[in-house]
């Protein structure tokens, strides 16, 4: 257990107690912290707990680092535990994860678990916030039962996290906060608590319109991009390019708004669509679209690899040929070093099934070489990314990281393989004209020049 060794903490009532160290919780620690609340964060690794006591973030987040440190070293207003010990604290915050387990549903165990050790040490007329994303009824079903159970008077409330990762510190203070809960007092409490970091909070009246609000946003993005995904595959099929088809369809016209397409993945769109679904399945509805939309954007790995190796094949490429796989985050923009439901490693597994005498190389602009080593022991690891391409057959871009679209296009041939093919997900190169200047440079929803092969 980490002890509690600094004189400035021993015996100190806390105003805000955050469960949790992941992402949400550590970046909403700090920017509390920062704007001058007495936070302490319980957190059951204890290498987090040692590293957010020494001011060093366990994840990239930008400004992260700097803001840690000045709370935790210089100001002392943040401190990570291991668990609840000595000290008092009013308000609690939730903010543990939800992954899917191995049939695809929500695990609530760390919910329950973090609502009971709330419910151990809160003392009455606390007030306990749910920040995680949660199954619709989650705080009515599963929390409010485990505090209920203690006889103590408590505020309950649901206050989903709603940042992008990249640009937490800055949104946490710029978005609305959704403040959800059953009377008028508890949503004052928590919006009073929020009015800390921003002016804007939007109420609403009850703790499941407050769960919802956060499923349906990011469904709704997860649906808009398997439509992009879907104009992709069309436009391949009429061997046309998908980006000029959408990029011109909406230009200037005001009723349009196609995305590009792409990967979609994460830690909330590979999830939040199924904790919709499955949150509609108790009531006896099916979500078709919601459905229909995870589909198309989850089998893309598979199906984009499949074209790739029949490529090859066609063009008597050796099952040896190195393959070189780019950025590995689940997403560039803003920049991270999440792993978490990131489709890149989806595209690694359909590379690894389709071509298995392949070596592969992984680089990522962002993510710690060890941390790439430990994605897979097989593959090997490159530090830049000129020794990434040296050698490649097949290059993959698999995210939109900004450093990828900054080299010029000739560069990657001129660092892989004489007769390297160069996929690219996102179309850094789709400005570059005509193509036959680059047949060997395919893009998402622009393969027409691969001498008619189409997936």
């Amino acid at each position: 257990m980490t002890q509690n060794t600094d004189e400035a903490y021993t015996g100190d009532a806390y105003e805000i107690a955050v469960i949790g160290l992941g992402y949400v919780g550590l970046t909403l620690s700090t920017v509390l912290a920062d704007c001058g609340r007495r936070v302490a964060g319980i957190e059951r690794r204890a290498e987090v707990v040692e590293l957010t006591n020494k001011g060093l973030p366990h994840f990239q987040e930008t400004g992260l680092r700097d803001v840690l440190e000045s709370v935790t070293l210089t100001r002392k207003t943040f401190r990570a535990y291991e668990r609840f010990e000595g000290f008092s604290c009013q308000t609690y915050i939730i903010t543990v994860g939800t992954p899917l387990d191995h049939e695809g549903n929500a695990r609530l165990d760390m919910i329950r678990s973090a609502t009971t050790e709330v419910a151990g040490h809160m003392s009455d007329d606390a007030l306990v916030i749910l920040r995680s994303t949660v199954k619709i009824g989650t705080a009515r079903d599963v929390v409010r039962p485990i505090l209920t159970a203690t006889g103590k008077r408590f505020k309950l409330a649901m206050c989903p996290e709603r940042t992008l990762e990249g640009a937490a510190l800055r949104e946490l203070r710029e978005l609305p906060q959704i403040i959800g809960a059953d009377t008028q007092e508890e949503r004052t409490a928590a919006a009073e608590l929020f009015k800390t970091l921003t002016n804007k909070t939007v109420e609403v009246t009850s703790l499941e319109a407050a769960e919802i609000i956060k499923l349906v946003d990011n469904t709704s993005r997860d649906i808009r991009f398997a439509f992009a995904n879907e104009v992709a595959r069309l436009c391949e099929a009429f061997s046309v390019n998908a980006h000029e088809v959408i990029a011109s369809g909406k230009l200037g016209y005001p009723r349009t708004e196609v995305a590009l397409p792409g990967l979609v993945g994460g830690p909330c769109l590979e999830k939040d669509p199924h904790i919709l679904a499955q949150s509609a399945a108790t009531k006896g509805i099916d979500l078709e679209i919601t459905r229909a939309a995870r589909l198309v954007n989850e089998r893309q790995p598979v199906e984009t690899v499949g074209f790739l190796a029949s490529l090859l094949t066609a063009h008597n490429v050796s099952p040896d040929a190195p393959i070189t796989l780019l950025g590995l985050a689940f997403k560039g923009v803003p920049e991270t070093d999440d792993l978490r439901g990131s489709m890149a490693l989806k595209v690694l597994r359909a590379l690894q099934a389709a071509r298995p005498e392949a070596p592969i190389t992984l680089y990522d602009p962002v993510i710690e070489a060890r941390d790439l080593a430990a994605v897979d022991p097989g593959c090997h690891v490159a530090t830049s990314l000129e020794a990434a391409l040296k050698g490649a057959r097949l290059v993959v871009i698999s995210n939109n990281h900004s450093s990828f679209g900054q080299k010029a296009l000739e560069f990657y041939f001129k660092h892989a393989h004489p007769e390297a093919w160069l996929y690219d997900y996102w179309s850094h190169f789709s400005h570059y004209s005509p193509p036959e200047r680059y047949p060997r440079y395919l893009s998402l929803g622009h393969v027409a020049h691969a001498q008619g092969a189409h997936i």
